[in-house]
């Protein structure tokens, strides 16, 4: 299921715009507007093969014989219904039909280019009897005296009969001359008339046929034309007469032909709507990519085609490693645009659109993609920034599949954040299980240590220059990135006192609250290895079984966080992102003694990770761990007193932070 609210947010309605605009025809826009990402892996293979084609095409520097196809909407659907065309009408399908014949010639000479979409030149028919029958009888928007012999003969009276019409209007006007208001021969009611004065009317005897404005100036036609007048008219009549006899031979003939005419309008609007999606991805440097059987999204290279090269090139990948990508790094660094570009190609490319990428991008095929970009707050609908996510989170949890791409922007955002942290924890965990493929974004450490310890997650970051403290609009693997609001905002000019003020409350807030990173992520390789491309490390989309190990993974490191750390375990120390030794395991309250620099301190279980285990950091068999947590001085002391007793000797241990 497309959700049309999320290929808006998208901006797929952009780039649908864009391509309308490209075509040239009522009817090849109205397949444009129609446009929409398909499920059906047949179907998208043959679009994009046709985009393809129509892109090389263009590329070549040919000139297509695309048809306007003005008028000929209105044609078609009357045929068959005893409509009797005009000429004008007529002379319209005889240009479009000329057009066919071309655009037919023109795909025989494109085989070997474009193959496909030239084949579908032979559904054409160029009809050419009735093609031949309307350029004999139609030019310039009238019927040709070749039309019929009987029109021919009319015509020629007609001529004959005006001739002598005009030789007795001139004898006129040399006879009345003295009662003429002007020395010219005019029209009044399809009659020739000579100007009179009024007052000298009775000195030219024949018909009025009108008057000036004034009443000064009365129109006669001479009672010598009255006879030719009246001759003609009768003529005229017999044209009309004969006219609409040849255009309903000539509309009964078009009426003939409505099954070839109405599958011609059909493919000179395919061939509008194909041509126009290969100029659409000549626009961006679209390219031909991969359909894969799975569902998976492998970018190279790719580039939002709303944003040329105002950005850097995306290189990612979701469905072939890993499940689920965590997006990190400041505002303003490019985490929305990437996830947009996800989105945005994928629908693009079910739709039958050359993506904006390097050839070596995959594409599995969606049945849904679901986006939650930007703040969505509606007045209208009383929707704050958080009750929006949360609709939006409801629609993905309903839909949501293997067969899902669904992108979340700034999780946890617009609520409580230990609330909104927990809600999105517990949302990804969801959508894991049902092998969904995520690309999320988020300021929260906790969802980039969720991240970091779940199979199926990795963390990125958008690179960001520490020095400029400007974004870089590079997408990292393997790292959880920092918002670096502090550098920021000191470079926007909020006063230093300010600043200071809230460095001293976040680090008051930091070994208590857990924010910090756990900064020993997932190794990530350049590429993926072709065992990792085949089955998807373990999560195949396509299989119940890829599900199953997901379960067992995760069920897997639900255990290995209830394990209990032993005195001499290597820990992670999240608050302090560093290692120490565990000196005594956790009490009953969960609070654990760690070493650090030779001092003792106590944290909470839930605020440690496992980093080395203490077999694999000491000698096998027996090892004196007082080496590690007592003093040189201390271990000589203890070793005197095991034997004898020492007066005023004793040991001095250091308290527990």
């Amino acid at each position: 299921m497309m959700m049309e609210t999320s290929l808006q947010r998208l901006e797929y309605g952009k780039m649908k715009q864009k391509l309308i605009e490209m075509t040239v025809s009522p009817s090849g826009r109205r397949l444009a507007e129609r446009l929409a990402p398909s499920g059906n892996r047949n179907q998208v293979a043959a679009w994009l093969n046709e985009t393809e084609e129509a892109s090389r095409l263009l590329a070549a520097g040919a000139s297509v014989p695309l048809s306007t196809m003005e008028g000929i909407d209105s044609l078609v659907e009357l045929l068959g219904k005893g409509k009797i065309y005009s000429e004008a009408e007529l002379e319209q399908l005889l240009v479009w039909l000329a057009s066919v014949l071309q655009m037919k010639k023109y795909m025989d000479s494109k085989r070997e280019i474009a193959p496909t979409i030239a084949s579908y030149a032979g559904s054409l028919r160029d009809c050419p009897e009735l093609r031949e029958e309307l350029g004999r009888a139609v030019r310039f928007g009238r019927l040709t005296d070749q039309a019929s012999s009987e029109l021919a003969s009319i015509r020629r009276q007609i001529v004959a009969v005006e001739d002598r019409i005009e030789k007795k209007l001139q004898s006129a006007l040399s006879k009345y001359k003295a009662a003429l208001q002007e020395s010219f021969i005019s029209k009044r009611n399809g009659r020739a008339v000579i100007a009179i004065k009024r007052e000298l009317r009775k000195q030219v005897p024949g018909t009025v046929w009108g008057e000036s404005a004034s009443g000064q100036t009365i129109y006669v036609e001479p009672i010598d034309v009255a006879g030719l007048q009246s001759e003609l008219q009768s003529w005229l009549a017999d044209e009309e007469r004969e006219r609409t006899v040849i255009l309903s031979k000539l509309s009964d003939m078009a009426d003939m032909y409505a099954s070839e005419l109405l599958g011609n309008r059909e493919a000179m609007a395919s061939f509008d709507f194909i041509m126009a999606r290969g100029k659409l991805a000549r626009s961006y440097d679209g390219k031909k990519t991969t359909l894969s059987d799975r569902s998976i999204i492998q970018l190279v290279e790719a580039r939002h085609p709303l944003l040329g090269g105002a950005v850097e090139p995306l290189t990612v990948e979701l469905g072939v490693r890993w499940k689920q990508l965590i997006i990190t790094g400041p505002n303003t660094g490019g985490k929305t645009v990437a996830l947009k570009t996800i989105g945005l190609l994928a629908a693009m490319v079910q739709s039958g659109l050359l993506a904006p990428a390097d050839e070596k991008s995959r594409f599995g095929l969606f049945d849904s993609i679901i986006a939650d970009v930007g703040d969505g707050q509606s007045v209208e609908q009383s929707l704050s920034t958080f009750s929006s996510h949360l609709a939006v989170l409801k629609e993905m949890l309903e839909h949501a599949s293997y067969r899902s791409l669904l992108l979340l922007d700034e999780m946890a955002a617009g609520t409580d954040p230990s609330e909104g942290i927990a809600l999105s924890i517990a949302v990804l965990e969801e959508l894991l299980e049902r092998g969904s493929l995520v690309g999320a974004t988020t300021h929260f450490n906790e969802i980039k240590n969720f991240a970091a310890r779940t199979p199926g997650c990795m963390n990125a970051k958008m690179a960001f220059d520490t020095e400029t403290l400007r974004p870089l609009y590079r997408l990292e693997l393997g790292e959880a990135g920092d918002s670096h609001a502090f550098a920021i905002a000191r470079r926007c000019g909020l006063p230093e006192r300010v600043l200071q003020r809230a460095e001293r409350i976040a680090e008051m807030r930091q070994p208590s609250e857990s924010t910090a990173a756990d900064s020993s992520p997932h190794p990530v390789s350049e590429q993926p290895t072709e065992t990792e491309i085949s089955q998807g490390n373990g999560f195949n989309p396509k299989e119940k079984q890829g599900q199953e190990l997901e379960r067992k993974a995760k069920e897997e490191n639900r255990q290995a966080l209830k394990k209990e750390f032993e005195p001499g375990d290597a820990v992670w120390i999240y608050p302090l992102k560093r290692t120490g030794i565990v000196y005594r395991e956790a009490d009953a309250r969960g609070e654990v003694i760690v070493q650090v620099q030779g001092s003792k301190m106590k944290f909470n279980r839930k605020r440690l990770k496992l980093y080395i285990e203490k077999e694999r950091l000491y000698p096998e068999g027996e090892y004196d761990m007082d080496i590690v947590f007592e003093t040189k001085e201390n271990r000589k002391i203890r070793k005197l007193l095991s034997r004898k007793h020492v007066e005023g000797l004793k040991l001095e241990t250091e308290g527990e932070d």
